[in-house]
Order: C-alpha cells, then structure tokens, then sequence
C-alpha cells in the first residue's frame, strides 16, 4: 500500500498537534467541525474539506481524533457509504472497546482495513512527535501504516486484535487518574508537614514511588497553572470506561470506584473543562493550602528533538 494522501479528522489539541506532524511530507485532507481550526493550519500540503464525504473520496489513509466514542461513532457511521478496499483507518481516541470492535467490523465489511491507535503520553509529547503509540489490528496493515505511525509517535507497540489497545489506553489513563490523586494527598502531607514542594517533588522523583505523573504533572501543579491540555471530562470519561470493563468481568475494583467518585465530584465543584490536574484543588481548599514550589513551569514541553519512531517488541 502505497501511502499518499491522509485525512485528519478531529483537530483538538491533541489532534491538531498530530496532523501536524505529517504535513511536511504528505498532502494532508483535514475536516473538523470547528471552522476555526483554519486559522492553526497554513500550509501548501494542507487541504481543507466541506464535509467527509470529498474526504474519503480523496484519501487512502484516514486518522481520527475525537474525544469521546459517540463522537468517533458519529464520524464513522457518517463516512462508511464512501469507504472501499483502497481505505485505511487510524483510530488514536480513546475510545470503547466494544464499541471499536462494532466500528471496525462495519469498516472492514466494506473492504477497508483499521488499526486502533490510541496515543499516550501527554499533549506536548504529541506537539514533538515522541508520543506513545498503541496499536492493535492486523500485523500486515500495522506494517504498512508503520511510515506514518513513526511520524506521528516514537515508541509503538502492537497489542493484537482490535480492542487490546482501547482496553490497555483506558487502563494507562485510569493509572494516571490514580496517581494524580496519590500526588496530591503525598504533597499535601509534605506540606502540612512544612517540607520545601521543591525538595519533595526531587525526592520522590529519585524514589519507589516516582511515576511519569510526577515527572510531568506535579510540575504545572507546583507552577500553579495546572495545564496538561486534558480535561476534567476526558479524564472521568476513560475512568468510567476502565469502570465498565472491570464490572464485565466481574473484577472488584475498590480504588477504581473511589477514583471514578472523585473525579465526578471535581466535575460538579470545579467544572467539566477544567484541567484534569485540578482534581487536587479539592485536597487543597479541604487542607487550606496550596500546592506550590518554586521554579515550576506554567506549561509542558517536551524538549528533545523528534525521536526516530520505534516498534516496542
């Protein structure tokens, strides 16, 4: 499958992070119903669509990016009357496992090939190109779409049949989830202990109990602006779906619950839109303090260059 013209649907700000990644070797089709997004893309290889349909009829790849599954499934079921055996699709929401299997049927019964591919990692490693990269599908498509998954991200990984990789997303994501609120009742005992958040942050950066939350997000928190670019909503949403897969197999998940409760309340005190981080506010104004140290940034960035893409074996 030679690989030519790709269409980008769902340019977010993880999305638009990505397409832009591929503009300057391909010619790039990208639809998203905010009109907007014009304004983020000037470039000779970017081509703008009225609706999906010219972009399926104009593309061999198309990559979405959309930030909840009824939205992937109102973007598929759109665009499946157009699809045919030339069509690839790249899946990199997070999505439902059930719901990515239904999709891929319909796309696969139409003579199109899908690989599930969901991102990890963080918006600014998206913004460099050194995101991670899950992928699930048929081994043969996973091959051939290699050349643009390596533009895209730096260490990918082939989980298997379609479904794997949703699965193992909203796992990752639920982690994160996890270890967001364990950061911010340890920061809390440190401050209320009167510990310098500078020094706790190094110290436990260099113990057990680092993990990459720690490493990325307690940096905007000490800094005060919270901003990792995901939201309360996004984040509630994957807790609920690693929620959803536990009680299908019957699996009892104590702290799943918990988180799940936490991140709902964040939503109804501190609004769906607001920064996933936030949820320690909710520590913080129950403690009366503040989370802060400094010398933090108020944003992330990934500073190494673009890594040359790699499979994960």
């Amino acid at each position: 499958m030679k690989i030519q013209r790709i269409g980008f649907i769902g340019l977010g700000n993880v999305g638009e992070k990505l397409a832009k990644n591929l503009i300057y070797n391909n010619k790039i089709y990208i639809f998203d119903k905010n009109k907007k997004t014009k304004l983020k893309f000037r470039n000779k290889n970017i081509i703008f669509c009225k609706n999906l349909e010219y972009l399926a009829n104009n593309v061999e790849i198309i990559i979405t990016c959309l930030p909840s599954p009824r939205e992937v499934s109102n973007v598929i079921n759109l665009i499946i009357p157009y699809i045919n055996k030339s069509h690839l699709w790249i899946e990199m929401s997070t999505t439902d496992k059930n719901e990515m299997i239904r999709l891929s049927k319909l796309f696969i019964k139409k003579g199109g090939k899908v690989l599930e591919s969901p991102i990890t990692g963080g918006e600014h490693r998206a913004k460099s190109g050194n995101i991670s990269i899950l992928t699930a599908g048929n081994k043969k498509s996973f091959k051939k779409a290699f050349p643009i998954l390596k533009k895209l991200g730096h260490k990918i990984i082939f989980c298997g049949k379609i479904g794997n990789a949703s699965i193992l997303k909203v796992i990752t994501n639920y982690l994160a989830s996890l270890h967001l609120l364990g950061i911010g009742e340890a920061l809390s005992v440190a401050k209320k202990n009167k510990i310098d958040l500078g020094l706790a942050y190094k110290a436990i950066l260099i113990s057990s109990g680092n993990s990459f939350v720690n490493e990325t997000e307690t940096k905007v928190i000490l800094g005060g602006s919270y901003d990792v670019g995901f939201t309360m909503d996004l984040a509630s949403k994957d807790i609920t779906l690693f929620n959803q897969l536990a009680k299908e197999n019957k699996i009892p998940i104590d702290l799943g619950k918990i988180v799940n409760e936490k991140f709902k309340e964040g939503i109804i005190k501190l609004g769906e839109r607001s920064y996933s981080t936030s949820i320690v506010k909710l520590i913080e104004k129950e403690c009366k303090i503040k989370l802060r140290a400094k010398n933090f940034p108020k944003k992330l960035i990934d500073y190494n260059s673009k890594q040359e893409g790699i499979e994960i074996k």
